[in-house]
């Protein structure tokens, strides 16, 4: 199981303790490209897709909700 594997596998089991950092490593890993940052939210976007996701860092951890949604999103368009 590569790492791609691993973070989805740990989003889909436990999105309440997901790290920030691997959320983003997530994203990247299925397409998602860094659009901007402005404190502690970040603003990924898939050129393939034009699709814009919206994370926020909360002390290292990732809002459950936005793991969701990034789930979501890949599931949805096959990413």
């Amino acid at each position: 199981m590569g790492k791609k594997e691993k973070l989805l596998e740990r989003a889909k089991t436990s999105a309440k303790n997901y790290k920030f950092n691997d959320l983003i490593k997530l994203a990247e890993c299925h397409g998602f490209e860094l659009k901007r940052q402005k404190g502690s939210h970040v603003i990924m976007f898939h050129p393939g897709k034009s699709i814009f996701m919206n994370f926020q860092d909360r002390k290292g951890e990732a809002k459950p909700y936005q793991v969701k949604q990034l789930l979501e999103a890949i599931e949805e368009h096959n990413l």
